[in-house]
């Protein structure tokens, strides 16, 4: 699975889910007014959308965009050399 697009996707799907136009790459999602329920939710649409499962100590570094996309692309890369 090519992954130039992933850090898009994701802004995206974060961006629909907090309905906020702009996601910056580093900017805390607090800081953008998502609050833990509008964070569950993140989680769980990028586990479906990724097929991937975050741990529960995990689940506090979905803090950023830059930092989301770093947890997803190790995940994917987990189940690549699982696969392989």
């Amino acid at each position: 699975m090519p992954h130039a697009d992933l850090k898009e996707e994701l802004r995206s799907l974060i961006a629909e889910i907090a309905e906020i136009d702009t996601i910056p790459d580093d900017t805390h999602f607090k800081e953008l007014g998502i609050d833990s329920m509008m964070g569950v939710e993140i989680v769980a649409a990028i586990e479906r959308q990724y097929r991937v499962k975050f741990e529960d100590s995990e689940l506090s570094e979905v803090s950023t965009l830059n930092r989301s996309y770093d947890l997803v692309l190790g995940k994917l890369g987990q189940k690549v050399a699982a696969a392989g």
